[in-house]
């Protein structure tokens, strides 16, 4: 685990990962990920500290490092009038892990809101990266090895009362549909094109389907809960059963949301 105190000490340290071929990644909150019970051979980056966590504004501009939390940060923007991220309410996320994922729901994504982000290359150089390069996309983005660390937003600035009711309604909708104060890593999977896998799973039967202490979400069956005990195997073959089913009945491929870390060379 590595906790850097400046852009240079993790550009030092990506340049002797890349050369040495140990894998790295980076944490942000953790949702969107399991760890296997195998764990990960490898560096994990946490980017905490205060250099990675600034946020400065100019206007309806807003500059903001990836180690932020999004939703603190989203719900202090909305109480001062500047709109877009109110579609964030609810996503336990950094801004880094926003940008890596196009984290969103059914009324936006964060992609929308990027002007640039700054990106610190696998060779150790930093680059500045056009929205449009970034490739934003349902969940994805093109930023490959590189690390986000920071971006520049543009919001529209509006009355403060309206922007923040805005956030508060998508906060309780999802509060209201998704099983919020549970542990889970978010959504399973990916909504295939013009469905809902969360809607796939439970028409298959499979919510409150639970395979060790790892259950289908009774609230939204696009989540996997895990009660005392749970093992990221217990998680894996629930997905596994998830995708069988869903394709018996329906002959939909359903594709993992969550990106799984793994020892190198073990599949489960």
């Amino acid at each position: 685990m590595f906790q850097p105190h400046s852009a240079e000490q993790l550009a030092a340290l990506a340049v002797r990962a890349r050369e040495q071929e140990v894998p790295l990644k980076v944490l942000g909150r953790g949702a969107n990920v399991l760890v296997s019970d195998d764990g990960f051979d490898g560096v994990v980056v946490r980017l905490d500290h205060a250099s990675f966590r600034r946020v400065e504004r100019r206007g309806s501009q807003v500059d903001v490092g990836a180690g932020v939390d999004l939703m603190p940060f989203a719900r202090a923007c909305s109480a001062l009038g500047l709109s877009g991220l109110e579609c964030m309410a609810g996503i336990p996320s950094t801004i880094g892990g926003a940008i890596r994922m196009n984290a969103g729901g059914r009324s936006g994504e964060f992609g929308n809101v990027v002007k640039n982000v700054r990106v610190l290359r696998p060779e150790g150089d930093t680059e500045t990266w056009s929205k449009e390069r970034c490739g934003f996309g349902y969940r994805h983005c093109e930023l490959g090895d590189n690390i986000v660390l920071s971006a520049q937003l543009e919001l529209v600035e509006d009355d403060p009362a309206k922007v923040r009711l805005a956030f508060e309604e998508s906060f309780a909708q999802k509060r209201d549909s998704q099983p919020l104060g549970d542990r889970s890593a978010g959504c399973i999977f990916k909504n295939p094109v013009g469905r809902s896998a969360g809607a796939l799973i439970d028409q298959a039967g499979l919510k409150g389907a639970q395979w060790g202490a790892a259950r289908v979400s009774e609230r939204h069956a696009n989540f996997i809960v895990a009660r005392r005990g749970a093992t990221a195997s217990d998680v894996l073959h629930l997905i596994d059963l998830i995708r069988e089913r869903v394709r018996s009945a329906f002959s939909t491929e359903l594709e993992v949301e969550i990106d799984i870390w793994r020892p190198m060379g073990v599949r489960r």
